[in-house]
């Protein structure tokens, strides 16, 4: 399994979740897998987005459509910064 971790600075939380919550169809068109959203409990402006993916090159390719979508105007109205998206291999996971 291979991931796509990415780190946003946002001007507002609630914009920019409606904003990501649009892209929910694209997500599974796009073999998305699962997501998580998360954010820091000290600055609710930092916000972390971890997409799970079957195997890489899903990851890999979803990540070149991912960096055309930050680079767009209501991507940049929405971010103040953004780190990502790293490409991760998943090497353990446990759920209880």
């Amino acid at each position: 399994m291979y991931a796509l971790q990415i780190q946003n600075t946002v001007r507002d939380y609630d914009s920019w979740r409606a904003a990501f919550d649009k892209f929910e169809r694209f997500r599974e068109e796009h073999a998305v897998r699962s997501y998580r959203v998360l954010r820091s409990a000290g600055d609710p402006h930092d916000v972390q987005v971890i997409l799970d993916f079957d195997d890489e090159t899903a990851a890999t390719e979803f990540r070149g459509r991912l960096e055309q979508i930050l680079r767009t105007p209501q991507s940049r109205e929405q971010l103040s910064s953004h780190r990502g998206p790293d490409l991760l291999e998943v090497v353990g996971r446990q759920s209880w």
